[in-house]
């Protein structure tokens, strides 16, 4: 065995030895220690060979496991100086510190679950054709029904609105003038077309200046923002469903509006449902999926082609593909933007009086952005007659 492997010296006399007392190399000097006492010396055996410890591998421990082997405790005694009951010295086994658990194999392993539509379908089935009859009896019926049926969404929506920003918030948007300006700018979209909307949508931000001035002026800036804010998000883009109404086909725009909007949000949910796997939101919405948008594409896409080619005078199925193209993505952007809007104050659901569903406000997240592009989609590939 090379002796130089284990740091400790053969002989005496040998210069750059380190003592166990690490003072250094002395030079010409026999190391001390009882181990190398001369009259002893021709007594002593061997080193015995032990083998290198796992626990340090690789060239770059050889120094220190040299090092700790060259220590006292590895000196060789002679025989007559030993205790009796010295025992040898013998390797400690490594125990682990934190032992995992052995897996109980009695213990069956748990049922993969199921996947969780989230809500009651059974009501929101019930409660979304309930709403579906209202809304096809008045615009086919009498049309005037139906914009009133539009103002009072409008006003509950506010509502739930201005009620969540004021209890997760502290913002107190002013209801009074917001709902009494919402539906004055639903029937003027109806009477007076786009052009009564924006007077009215100015007249509405005006009375909200003012309304908040009957309060402290803390936080004036704040609440006055959000109140312009939920005038235009809310009332305003409603009044382009009342625009289409105008228009001679103006009822069959409107239903087309409605089934693209749902047919969009359908596809979304079932093929998201089923087959999402890639999210296409986390931040804003977990439960939105890449695979759930192209089934929302494909979805609005044939429903368009067959809406324009059936309902819509003078309408092409071609037409149809980007309308129902357009109407994808503005359903979807306009679900993130309320779910921007909830995860912001911290709430699931703006409100509960629908079951199944949550509030108005969550079943207009999809139709208020799309009903612009809609109209203005129409407009240009049919006129506005």
């Amino acid at each position: 065995m090379n002796d130089s492997s284990w740091g400790a010296p053969t002989g005496a006399g040998q210069a750059g030895y380190w003592g166990p007392d690490d003072r250094g190399p002395v030079q010409g000097a026999d190391p001390a220690g009882p181990a190398y006492d001369a009259p002893q010396a021709q007594q002593t055996r061997p080193m015995p060979i032990v083998p290198d410890e796992p626990a340090y591998g690789g060239d770059q421990d050889d120094d220190r496991g040299a090092a700790r082997l060259s220590g006292p405790l590895f000196r060789e005694e002679p025989p007559q100086a030993r205790p009796h009951h010295t025992p040898q010295a013998q390797p400690f086994p490594a125990v682990p510190q934190n032992p995992e658990p052995m897996p109980d194999a009695s213990q069956p392993a748990p049922p993969p679950q199921k996947k969780s539509a989230g809500r009651d379908l059974t009501a929101a089935i019930g409660v979304g054709v309930g709403l579906g009859v209202v809304i096809v009896a008045s615009l086919f019926v009498v049309k005037a029904v139906f914009v009133g049926v539009v103002a009072v969404a409008v006003v509950v929506g506010l509502w739930e609105l201005t009620k969540r920003l004021e209890e997760r918030k502290g913002i107190k948007a002013p209801l009074v003038p917001l709902a009494v300006g919402g539906a004055a700018m639903v029937v003027a979209g109806y009477v007076r077309g786009a052009e009564g909307a924006w007077v009215a949508m100015a007249l509405t931000a005006l009375a909200v200046l003012v309304w908040r001035m009957t309060e402290p002026p803390e936080d004036y800036l704040r609440d006055v923002t959000a109140g312009v804010f939920a005038a235009f998000y809310v009332p305003f883009l409603a009044t382009f469903v009342t625009m289409m109404l105008t228009a001679d086909d103006g009822a069959w725009r409107v239903l087309t509006f409605l089934l693209l909007t749902v047919v969009s949000d359908t596809g979304a949910y079932a093929v998201g449902w089923r087959f999402g796997r890639t999210k296409l939101a986390p931040r804003i919405s977990p439960g939105k999926t890449r695979e759930g948008l192209l089934g929302a594409v494909s979805f609005a896409m044939v429903a368009g082609a067959l809406c324009m080619q059936f309902l819509i005078d003078d309408g092409r199925w071609w037409q149809g593909l980007l309308l129902g193209l357009a109407v994808a993505a503005s359903a979807t952007l306009g679900d993130l933007g309320e779910s921007m809007i909830k995860r912001d104050l911290g709430i699931k659901d703006m409100g509960t009086l629908l079951p199944g569903h949550g509030g108005i406000m969550d079943r207009l997240d999809s139709l208020l952005p799309t009903a612009p592009v809609v109209w203005l989609l129409l407009v240009v590939f049919v006129g506005s007659g």
